[in-house]
């Protein structure tokens, strides 16, 4: 029974990261369909005796979700400069080529040093490349933005949300929050970016719970 939990732990766990990290809707039947085939792995012939080990993902290639799209220009705005930067630099990751779109946004920020949405996005294009591992390279794009634009909501954001998709959800609380802080209170983007912290505090809990043992 306890391997059953822990499955259904983990189903909700997928779901939840799959909607903060903006992880294409229209893809989601593939990972219902893989955490399926867990499952009838598991009932089959699951052995949780063996010892475990560790297994490479492949990063995801050739997606932009369009919620983060949106989030994006509504931060940074439309028609400028830095978004035709974003959308050569989408265009090329749609196309499987992540190295090029890193290429594409190191080369606006040389154009445009001074630009935090086009740190902060380097910094995503970076994560994205390295299968969502933030490097130091990225580290730097995104708190480069973070002090080009202390009071702009977006560096803090997309910092998180490459944190989210390493993993690393706790590390990513305090990013989220800060921008939740910072977004005007009429934003069009304010209300995702509080649902999407609220679900990453809801996460939070679940987790400390568990490792409590289940004693809430």
């Amino acid at each position: 029974m306890g391997g059953w939990l822990i499955l259904l732990a983990i189903a909700v766990g997928a779901g939840l990261l799959l909607w903060l990290t903006g992880f294409p809707r229209k893809l989601w039947t593939v990972a219902a369909t893989a955490l399926m085939l867990g499952a009838a792995g598991y009932a089959w012939q699951g052995s949780p005796g063996l010892a475990g080990r560790p297994v490479t993902s492949t990063a995801q290639k050739g997606e932009i979700d369009p919620e983060i799209v949106a989030i994006r220009d509504a931060m940074f705005g439309r028609f400028n400069f830095t978004w035709a930067s974003f959308m050569r630099a989408d265009a090329m990751t749609r196309a499987g080529a992540p190295d090029t779109a890193v290429r594409a946004m190191i080369l606006t920020v040389r154009q445009a040093p001074g630009d935090a949405g086009a740190w902060a996005w380097l910094g995503i294009k970076l994560a994205e490349n390295d299968g969502n591992q933030i490097s130091p390279a990225a580290k730097f794009a995104f708190e480069r933005g973070v002090q080009l634009a202390p009071q702009h909501p977006g560096p803090p954001f997309f910092y998180g949300l490459a944190l989210i998709r390493e993993g690393k959800f706790a590390e990513a609380r305090p990013y989220w929050a800060k921008a939740v802080e910072l977004t005007p209170a009429k934003a069009s983007y304010r209300e995702p970016l509080m649902a999407r912290l609220f679900l990453l505090d809801r996460f939070l809990e679940a987790k400390a719970v568990e490792e409590k043992g289940g004693k809430p």
